[in-house]
Formats: C-alpha cells, sequence, structure tokens
C-alpha cells in the first residue's frame, strides 16, 4: 500500500523529498544501508529514518559506521533492534548496546555477506560456503557435503528496503558511483522490494554513458537528490 500511494505521487518523476520518503517508513522493517565505513552510506536517507521515529528495524550492511557517522546515528538512537553485517568495531555503541542484550547482531564474513545478498537479488535458495567451517560462524547452520567436502549453506538476505549512495543519476534512475563509494551499493539495489537512491545530482536521460552505469533504472524507484534535500 504504501508503496502503490508514492508510486501515484512519483508516476513520471522518481525523485521523492523528506516526506514521501518518510511514507516508505514503517516500524519493524528491515532495511539495507550501502556503505562501507561510512563511505558510499547516504546520509540524508539516514537522517530521514532517525527523525521518521520508527523503530524495531533490522539493519543489513556492511558495518555499523560511526557512532555519528555512516548507519551509526541509528544506532545510538535506539532505533534499531537487529544488525546483520560483517563487523562493528569502528562503532563502540553498537558493542556497547550488543553486550548490554539491547541489540542483537549477527556477524557475516564480509564475502559470505556479499553472497548473501546476491542469492536474495537472484532469487536463489542459498550458497555453499567453505568460509566459517569449524568456527562459531557454522553454529545452528546446514552442512551441505558435495565430492566429498563439506560447505556451509548461506541463506539468501533481502529486505523491504534498500537505500544507496550514488553520484550521479539521469531522470529515469540509471546510476554512478564514485569511486569506492560504490561497494555494497549495487549489490542491495538487486535485493530489495523497494530501492531509493540519494544522489548528488540528477542529470537528463541520455547524458550518462551506458558504459559507466552500474546500476540500470530498472532497480531503482525512487530518487532523493542532496541538493534539494
Amino acid at each position: 500500500m504504501r508503496r502503490s500511494r508514492i508510486r501515484e505521487i512519483s508516476m513520471n518523476n522518481k525523485i521523492i523529498g523528506d516526506e514521501a520518503f518518510r511514507h516508505l517508513l514503517h516500524d519493524g522493517m528491515t532495511i539495507m544501508c550501502g556503505g562501507f565505513m561510512a563511505v558510499g552510506t547516504p546520509a540524508y536517507l539516514v537522517k530521514q529514518i532517525l527523525l521518521s521515529g520508527v523503530t524495531d528495524l533490522t539493519l543489513i550492511c556492511n558495518d555499523t559506521g560511526f557512532v555519528d557517522k555512516g548507519i551509526g546515528p541509528l544506532i545510538a538512537s535506539g532505533q534499531v533492534k537487529r544488525v546483520i553485517a560483517s563487523h562493528i568495531g569502528t562503532n563502540p555503541e553498537t558493542g556497547r548496546r550488543m553486550i548490554a542484550g539491547e541489540i542483537e547482531v549477527e556477524l557475516v564474513p564480509q564475502g559470505t555477506l556479499a553472497e548473501r545478498i546476491r542469492c536474495g537479488g537472484a532469487g536463489l535458495g542459498g550458497v555453499l560456503t567453505p568460509t566459517g567451517l569449524g568456527t562459531v560462524v557454522e553454529e545452528h547452520k546446514q552442512q551441505i557435503v558435495v565430492n566429498n567436502t563439506p560447505w556451509l549453506l548461506e541463506l539468501p538476505l533481502r529486505a523491504e528496503l534498500a537505500i544507496l549512495g550514488a553520484a550521479v543519476a539521469d531522470e529515469t534512475g540509471n546510476l554512478i558511483y564514485a569511486l569506492t563509494a560504490r561497494n555494497f551499493n549495487p549489490l542491495m539495489a538487486l535485493a530489495a522490494e523497494v530501492v531509493v537512491a540519494q544522489v548528488e545530482r540528477v542529470v537528463p536521460t541520455g547524458m550518462l554513458n551506458p558504459e559507466v552505469i552500474i546500476t540500470p533504472a530498472a532497480l531503482v524507484d525512487y530518487l532523493y537528490v542532496e541538493e534539494a534535500a
């Protein structure tokens, strides 16, 4: 219902503002957030989630940034109940809340995290990996033997919403990224029901060289322009 109402507002224009973005949010939702130690994290969209007051969120991200950067402010605000990430060491607030039982953290090896998201986007049932065998990573997970070799079955990850940080979009929503700010963003564009990209600027359709487009417009539902924020 939320998605259809916003779609009516933006039928001929993917650009949305604060109110329309907050209309996509609800308590208890699962959100994927691009970024690597805050690089490539859509800071304006994180701020809007913070201001919306939604709670009990599950975040899927590479890391939890810093206390005041990246996805970190949402951890500090107490709006997150669960995190699925590859590391949390740069944000001591995440560790403190985890030890206090205020937040659940599932740590996933970084390559495995990427492949679980890729599986979610591709509609696959999971990925077989040797990473984590013989460690705490394998707890409560199924082992599958292929050609006498054991593998861990890692299940796919999907989200209701993915928020991306991109450099430039055209009017249809094709995206290009700035160097390493690309990181997890293109993967997450594949694995969510609704995708919102925060961009620095929007150019007319046809202005982007197709050879440099990383995320195609078909994957992007809405654009949030930094200069209009």
